[in-house]
């Protein structure tokens, strides 16, 4: 009986290994940007560099940047929920109709601070639209630095001067209030912006100035303006996602290690990092000798009354499918100004 068991216990230990290599999970990460943005230094390589320290080795990543698992910026909503990817950071901004009540925070003038305003976009998701999130399991929802115009070689000071001017958007809302302010918003990913900007397809682009550098738009442009204000005049929301059967899949231990690098402060983490690069994005414009200007706050008043007739459009829009727009707005803001301007 002792032989029969020692036996025993040598063919589990011999097992062991094989065991522990079954309970490896690679993960597929892929994402929209080059491995040179900051969404890739210092947001997805850290991330995946925490889970894999976290969970001892058996939870890797294989990256994917610049849409290299193939398709569209587009598709990377559908990539994951169909497990092509088992985790991407996207913008809902580019599947228009996925997510409309998420959108709330893509409004004009809706957030206050990227820290404070990603911690607000997290906690309405969890309470309001996770029937939105169906096969996705959130890990970080965030909303980046305001969105900036960056112009080819025009210097427009007041709303009159954007007329018809040909202005690069991510997102439906964006463009709503593009046009709203007079302008002909032209719809877009990022990974179509530059070209389109050096064959003069379009005027102008809204973007944070993290993302500038490794899009090369202060080298296709000369003028970039700020719009000043206590709340944000235009930004998005992006999402960090994985295929919810994927997650359900992993062993508990491994699902820990997922769920403590998700959440609220996870979120705040994201936004945080991105917010860091915008200080070297902008001084990438200020080194080419690009001009850099402000909206004074007069003007920019002239552009939030402009910009109401969008958030009252969105309500209408939400309201006809059954959910109290009116509500969201005010659940969003009410959020807004729990967090507004932590850290």
């Amino acid at each position: 009986m002792k032989l029969k068991k020692l036996a025993f216990g040598i063919a589990v230990a011999a097992l062991l290994p094989a065991m522990a290599q079954a309970q490896e999970v690679i993960l597929k990460v892929a994402h929209f940007v080059p491995p040179t943005a900051p969404g890739h230094t210092k947001f997805i390589a850290p991330w995946c560099d925490k889970v894999a320290a976290e969970s001892q080795g058996k939870i890797k990543c294989q990256i994917y940047p610049a849409m290299q698992l193939g398709g569209t910026p587009q598709q990377l909503l559908s990539q994951v929920r169909d497990g092509v990817a088992d985790v991407v950071w996207t913008l809902p901004g580019y599947t228009p109709g996925r997510l409309p009540v998420t959108e709330v925070f893509e409004l004009p003038f809706m957030t206050i601070g990227q820290e404070g305003g990603s911690r607000a976009l997290w906690d309405f998701v969890q309470k309001y639209t996770m029937n939105e999130f169906t096969g996705l399991q959130p890990l970080a929802t965030w909303v980046p630095g305001p969105y900036n115009m960056h112009l080819r070689d025009k210097e427009p000071r007041t709303m009159a001067d954007l007329k018809d001017m040909k202005i690069r958007s991510s997102s439906r809302l964006t463009t709503r209030l593009l046009a709203a302010l007079g302008a002909s918003p032209v719809g877009m990913p990022v990974t179509q912006m530059a070209e389109s900007l050096s064959k003069g397809v379009i005027e102008a682009t809204m973007l944070p100035w993290e993302v500038v550098p490794a899009t090369k738009v202060h080298e296709l442009t000369k003028f970039s303006v700020e719009f000043g204000g206590e709340h944000t005049m235009s930004t998005t929301t992006m999402i960090f996602v994985m295929n919810k059967k994927k997650y359900d899949s992993l062993a508990p231990e491994l699902k820990k290690v997922i769920d403590a690098n998700s959440g609220r402060e996870t979120s705040a983490w994201v936004s945080a990092q991105l917010k860091s690069a915008d200080m070297g994005g902008r001084q990438a414009v200020v080194n080419h000798g690009n001009k850099i200007y402000q909206i004074p706050a007069d003007e920019m008043a002239k552009w939030q009354t402009a910009a109401k007739p969008v958030t009252e459009e969105w309500v209408k829009e939400v309201s006809a499918k059954g959910v109290d727009g009116r509500k969201m707005v005010a659940e969003a803001e009410a959020l807004v100004k729990l967090y507004a301007n932590t850290k």
